[in-house]
């Protein structure tokens, strides 16, 4: 793997590359390109123009350290864009990390009388109430999306999405039982985790405050049950000639044969298409039905 910028270029990647090649003709390895990827990062930019002493658009990120924390910074230059692309420099950006911070340290320190000695392992479901499996479900399907995003994508922006999202969920649960309750530890406990690569002085802080002992940077990556992850129903878009006309909520793993006899059966595909010739069904599965006329 190679991490580097589009300035490195001409220089680093062509010398290594002729040096790989030259070494193969020689018989000496056998690679024919020096990495097998190649991730040309962005830069951090400011008002759509890259930072310079010279125009005087430079961000002095002492001063955001100081008044914000360096995860809260750490946080919003990893959310703000994708690797690849360049960051346009927002101060607000910086409030908006830093509040989601606050955010999940509230919600740590409104939960803190619950148990703490629940373990982050939770593989049956089967009698949990519909409340609580639907927070475990979106538990796991974000470590199953945040651990995908590190590791395969480096989309460290669509991991920390993915953690407000969970984050919200969370915050909406009414723990009204103690199954609830271990359902909740269970999805506080793996979003500290979760964060701590991104923000790592703020989830050991918050991993001690939860009630854990031992370092946050002992604990093992949480893993994702891939049979959790699977939704029971899934939401389809319904359009008619590309104009959407209505949702609908079907049994996950439906043929595609299956997903077309529901849509014909929605009031309002049957009022749009009464009297009129179906030419082609498009059926892209988990996602929407295209019915052209």
């Amino acid at each position: 793997q190679y991490i580097g910028g589009i300035e490195h270029a001409v220089l680093h990647l062509l010398y290594s590359r002729f040096f790989t090649k030259a070494l193969r003709d020689i018989g000496i390895v056998k690679a024919d390109e020096p990495f097998k990827n190649l991730l040309t990062q962005g830069m951090v930019i400011k008002e759509g123009a890259k930072m310079s002493k010279s125009k005087g658009n430079v961000v002095d990120p002492d001063y955001l350290i100081g008044e914000y924390g360096a995860d809260t910074v750490r946080l919003f230059c990893l959310f703000a864009a994708p690797p690849e692309r360049d960051l346009d420099w927002s101060d607000h950006g910086v409030e908006g990390a830093y509040r989601f911070l606050n955010r999940v340290w509230g919600f740590v320190y409104k939960n803190r009388y619950r148990t703490q000695n629940s373990g982050c392992k939770i593989t049956s479901t089967l009698n949990l109430q519909p409340s609580s499996l639907s927070l475990i479900r979106k538990t796991h399907q974000t470590i199953k999306k945040v651990t995908n995003d590190i590791e395969r994508d480096y989309h460290f922006n669509t991991a920390i999405a993915s953690l407000m999202e969970l984050m919200n969920e969370a915050a909406a649960f009414d723990a009204a039982t103690r199954e609830d309750s271990e359902a909740l530890l269970f999805c506080i406990k793996n979003i500290i985790i979760l964060l701590s690569p991104f923000a790592p002085h703020f989830a050991e802080e918050a991993w001690e405050f939860s009630g854990s002992r031992q370092s946050i940077f002992n604990e093992p990556w949480p893993e994702w049950d891939e049979a959790i992850t699977k939704e029971d129903e899934v939401e389809l878009v319904v359009q008619i000639n590309g104009k959407l006309r209505g949702k609908l909520t079907i049994p996950a793993g439906l043929n595609d044969e299956a997903v077309k006899e529901r849509a014909f059966l929605d009031p309002k595909v049957i009022e749009y298409t009464k009297g009129r010739p179906v030419r082609k069904i498009i059926v892209v599965q988990g996602r929407l039905v295209n019915i052209v006329l």
